[in-house]
């Protein structure tokens, strides 16, 4: 992961128009044990079933974000420590779950950023399998597979190709 400071890619991109620069909405806080993370993307979405999740990481994340589309619900957690020390295990680079997380002092031990709406000790339920790899809004923001995500103390940022290596402040 190259260095970079979400404030500076804002400002090298705050004239475009073509849509391939997005700033997700100041919603999501920090639970994980990186603050800072980047990474291509691999997307998820499901609703209060967080089967998907589980699969993908149990799989090699080679460095990439799971973007995980939970449809905002504040009902069940998608993400819990034994999650997202799997995610660790296997090389992801963090997690962005539009809903929310649970087990708030094992998600900070691990090595992967973990970004959430907020927490629920609700587990969920097996209802349905989502999708998988399939573009996803996120409050109200496209993301799609492929695209690369930013992530710092001031913010979340999508870009649809990686950006250049920027001094971090």
């Amino acid at each position: 992961m190259g260095l970079f400071a979400t404030c500076d890619l804002c400002d090298l991109h705050k004239n475009d128009t073509d849509g391939a620069f997005r700033v997700l909405p100041p919603v999501f806080h920090n639970f994980g044990g990186r603050t800072v993370f980047s990474g291509p993307v691999a997307t998820v979405k499901c609703f209060e079933d967080n089967t998907p999740v589980k699969a993908a990481v149990e799989s090699p994340g080679h460095g990439r974000v799971l973007v995980v589309d939970g449809g905002g619900s504040l009902r069940r957690a998608l993400v819990g420590g034994n999650l997202a020390a799997a995610a660790a295990r296997n090389g992801w680079a963090g997690i962005v779950v539009d809903g929310c997380v649970r087990d708030v002092a094992e998600l900070q031990q691990c090595d992967v950023g973990i970004r959430a709406l907020g927490l629920m000790p609700l587990p969920t339920e097996r209802r349905l399998p989502g999708l998988v790899d399939q573009p996803v809004q996120m409050q109200g923001v496209w993301v799609r597979p492929g695209d690369w995500l930013y992530a710092d103390a001031d913010g979340i940022v999508i870009l649809a190709e990686p950006a250049p290596e920027a001094p971090a402040r």
